[in-house]
């Protein structure tokens, strides 16, 4: 099991958008399981797991650890492909995008900031979200940063976000510092009051 992976396509996002998916790659994560005991442990059918199985094979989440002859039977072991997924947006379809957004405008509340957003200025976060992911770094580099052994998952960010500003070009740079100031600007205009401050 690798320590990290990027997670860049929108099945990637779509597959971990099932609760008992993320429930088992979090399973998956911890130990190697066969399908009989993912089933026990979710409390589920085995072939509703073995279903579900497949779809996190599919998009690269989880993998054959081992396989272990018992009697007659062939037992598969599975497990998660990383510790860590990162998943970039940047091929996300506006759609998926539009409901991200939506979410995490949401979520804020929970910090205590109530943020409203008329359809137009959703609309904008929603492109001006896409923009920005869209610059990113490369995927080959982005798979040799993941392969630092020798560095630690946030030391890992930190290296890939200053990866990420010297692959950039000043033009980049400045679009990407002129859609943050834009996206600051939408949130702080639709800021009410909230019912608790957030915490410094």
């Amino acid at each position: 099991m690798r320590t990290f992976k990027y997670i860049r396509n929108p099945e990637g996002f779509e597959a971990v958008a099932d609760e008992t998916r993320r429930r088992m790659i979090y399973l998956l994560r911890a130990k190697e399981q066969t399908v009989s005991q993912l089933a026990e442990s979710l409390g589920k059918t085995p072939q509703a797991i073995y279903h579900q199985i497949k779809k996190l094979l599919e998009v690269g989440l989880v993998e054959v650890a081992r396989e272990e002859r018992v009697d007659h039977f062939i037992e598969t072991y599975y497990r998660a492909t990383a510790e860590v997924f990162e998943f970039h947006h940047g091929e996300l379809s506006s759609g998926q995008n539009e409901e991200q957004i939506r979410e995490s405008l949401g979520a804020l509340a929970a910090l205590g900031f109530k943020v409203t957003t008329d359809r137009d200025s959703l609309a904008e976060l929603v492109k001006l979200n896409g923009r920005m992911h869209g610059v990113g770094l490369q995927p080959d580099l982005e798979e040799r940063i993941a392969q630092l052994d020798d560095v630690g998952f946030l030391a890992r960010q930190g290296v890939a976000k200053l990866a990420q500003l010297l692959t950039m070009s000043d033009k980049q740079f400045d679009a990407m510092q002129a859609d943050e100031r834009r996206i600051r600007k939408l949130l702080t205009s639709g800021l009410g009051k909230a019912e608790e401050k957030p915490r410094r």
